[in-house]
């Protein structure tokens, strides 16, 4: 059983590096692409400075412009484990003991309740 396992582990399938390669070969679907991460990186960004800015706006206590500095799908709020705790159970905020957050998740519609339950934790 472990060889079975570890052969389709090791040796993932090969049709998303074809439908990669297709996708990037291909100048239409090639810009198609790039608009489109265009958008999503700048949703991202959006999303970032919007809790950031909703922190700010609700006094929450301490700095938050690691926020903004910070890039990528994730951000470290810099909570603790008793605050990540109550972060999920108190307010249904879904995010690690590390206090890592998806900022991917966050919309208009609910980062003034993220950003309320923050400054309630914290």
């Amino acid at each position: 059983m472990k060889i079975l396992i570890r052969t389709n582990y090791s040796s993932p399938p090969k049709h998303g590096a074809r439908i990669a390669g297709l996708i990037l070969s291909n100048i239409e679907m090639r810009n198609q692409w790039l608009g489109e991460l265009v958008a999503v990186t700048d949703r991202i960004n959006a999303m970032r400075k919007a809790l950031r800015s909703s922190l700010e706006k609700q006094n929450v206590k301490g700095d938050w412009s690691h926020i903004t500095t910070q890039i990528g799908m994730f951000s470290f709020t810099g909570l603790t484990t008793k605050q990540c705790e109550a972060m999920v159970n108190k307010h249904h905020v879904y995010m690690t003991k590390n206090g890592r957050i998806s900022i991917c998740g966050l919309t208009t519609k609910n980062v003034d309740y993220v950003a309320g339950a923050i400054k309630d934790v914290v």
